[in-house]
């Protein structure tokens, strides 16, 4: 395949510093990690921060490289990326279920709307539909780790603590029932102590899923939570992502650990992650699936 002119090639990973990138920026850290990439490497961009989502922080009201959108103005976004020439879009940072009035769309999302009707009811449903709508636009839809190098976890244990035999077969029991409901297209993450089942995600997210669990902890050894891609998941869009965040409610909600999908799964800040998984003796493992699928 032919590539452009200033293409670089890392494991065998394509990026083009010198194709505009669109950047629609959710919560967290992730959006300011992206736009930091960038300007190191003389990348040019254009970010929609979402409104409700997006730290106020790192999008200033008046800004030649960013403005802010609220989520029923998808199709005002679109049209903006176009003007200014963006060739690759990438969706990072945590994004809330909306309210009415943040959904109240304009045109072209309106129309996006009626045209996705009740086919897509999971959020992975809605978000490969709103690729394909960004890609009919002439604009590629990129994961990531395909614009930023290095931000996937790696396979092993990332941490001082290791699991030992037992965490280990909790790890197992929480592939298993992850997978399964990663098939449902209803969360990423649960907990499991003891071979049982404290928690799954579901809208709540990661963090709260952690804190619930707080209220059914056992005597005895504690729990592990684990967080992997979904089995139809693409991966340009909303991969499972951990930070201090969640390390810190681990803590705090009596955990042992986190065992989170390797290639898979977004550390923000890694430095900074397993710096405070180690001050706090947790372990961070990054596993394959498959491997203790087959256990």
């Amino acid at each position: 395949m032919e590539q452009d002119n200033g293409a670089e090639t890392s494991a065998g990973i394509t990026r083009n510093p010198e194709r505009k990138l669109g950047i629609i920026a959710g919560g967290g850290e992730l959006p300011k990690q992206v736009m930091d990439w960038c300007e190191k490497h003389r990348r040019p961009y254009y970010a929609l921060a979402i409104h409700g989502n997006a730290d106020k922080r790192y999008f200033p009201e008046k800004s030649k490289t960013s403005e802010w959108i609220r989520i029923g103005q998808a199709g005002t976004g679109f049209k903006r990326f176009k003007e200014e020439g963006v060739k690759e879009v990438v969706l990072i940072g945590t994004i809330k279920r909306p309210t009415f009035s943040e959904l109240v769309p304009d045109l072209r999302t309106a129309a996006f709307f009626a045209k996705l009707g009740l086919k897509a009811i999971g959020d992975d449903g809605i978000l490969r539909a709103l690729v394909k709508e960004i890609e009919s636009d002439g604009m590629k839809v990129v994961g990531i780790q395909e614009v930023v190098p290095d931000l996937l976890a790696h396979t092993g244990v990332l941490t001082k603590k290791k699991p030992d035999k037992e965490d280990e077969e909790d790890i197992r029991r929480g592939v298993e029932v992850a997978t399964a409901l990663g098939r449902l297209d209803v969360g990423q993450s649960v907990v499991v102590q003891q071979g049982l089942v404290l928690g799954l995600e579901g809208i709540e997210g990661t963090d709260r899923l952690i804190k619930r669990c707080a209220e059914y902890l056992r005597k005895g050894k504690a729990p592990v939570l684990v967080k992997l891609r979904k089995p139809q998941q693409d991966m340009r869009i909303d991969l499972p992502t951990i930070g201090a965040r969640t390390v810190e409610n681990a803590y705090k909600s009596g955990l042992k650990g986190l065992a989170v999908h390797a290639g898979n799964t977004l550390i923000v800040n890694e430095p900074e992650v397993i710096k405070l998984a180690d001050e706090y003796g947790l372990f961070i493992k990054g596993i394959i699936p498959a491997e203790y699928e087959e256990c």
